[in-house]
């Protein structure tokens, strides 16, 4: 499994005219891997969009290593960073801290009151949006105190299914300090993603060694 990164060049409006939602950031993910796309066969990857310092990233968990060249084709030439990261969570251990980030699709399903019908998917409340992460943490192999993570940043993002009106998918991003309490169910939640909405750039958890 691999960790990749690259800067994305958004002040260049030529470049990134063609990423004006989350369906094309998918496609341009899923384009970043050519052998499978000649294979036709597609493996599981996460992805998200992240902004450190004025700078905005992608950043891509995949199976294989993605093509250095298609990867930067949004990006700034020479930003471009793969890594190993089996070797990473292979070295985890059960009560470790680390400091997480992760953007979650923050809805829930409502019950209509028929129980022949689906329920509604509904935006999460902005006063139970830390609820309903620490809601999902112990399921996934982690304890996080409510007093040691921030939600901060709420978003819109344009989303469009093939042949139907456009619509905009609710977003919260959280991070802060967790506690591994399950080593394989966390490895799992690295792995595969927590949430729904995992192709376009939503569940991506990530971590680093905590240092006070």
């Amino acid at each position: 499994m691999y960790l990749s990164r690259v800067e994305l060049d958004v002040y260049n409006r030529r470049k990134m005219r063609d990423l004006k939602d989350l369906n094309s950031y998918h496609g341009f993910v899923e384009s970043c891997f050519p052998e499978e796309i000649e294979k036709g066969i597609r493996t599981r990857k996460l992805w998200r969009i992240d902004k450190l310092n004025k700078k905005t990233y992608l950043l891509i968990q995949s199976q294989i290593k993605p093509n250095k060249e298609i990867l930067e084709k949004y990006g700034v030439i020479g930003t471009s960073l793969c890594k190993d990261y089996d070797k990473f969570i292979d070295s985890l251990e059960e009560g470790m801290k680390a400091r997480f980030r992760v953007k979650l699709n923050t809805v829930i399903s409502k019950s209509t009151g028929n129980k022949d019908e689906r329920g509604r998917i509904v935006p999460v409340p902005t006063r139970d949006l830390a609820d309903f992460f620490l809601a999902r943490t112990d399921k996934n192999g982690f304890k996080v105190s409510p007093n040691d993570f921030d939600i901060f940043e709420k978003e819109l993002l344009p989303y469009k299914k093939v042949n139907k009106k456009p619509y905009s998918l609710v977003s919260a991003s959280y991070e802060g300090v967790l506690t591994i309490n399950d080593l394989e169910r966390f490895r799992q939640s690295l792995k595969n993603g927590i949430g729904r909405k995992k192709a376009y750039g939503f569940g991506m958890l990530t971590i680093i060694p905590y240092e006070k």
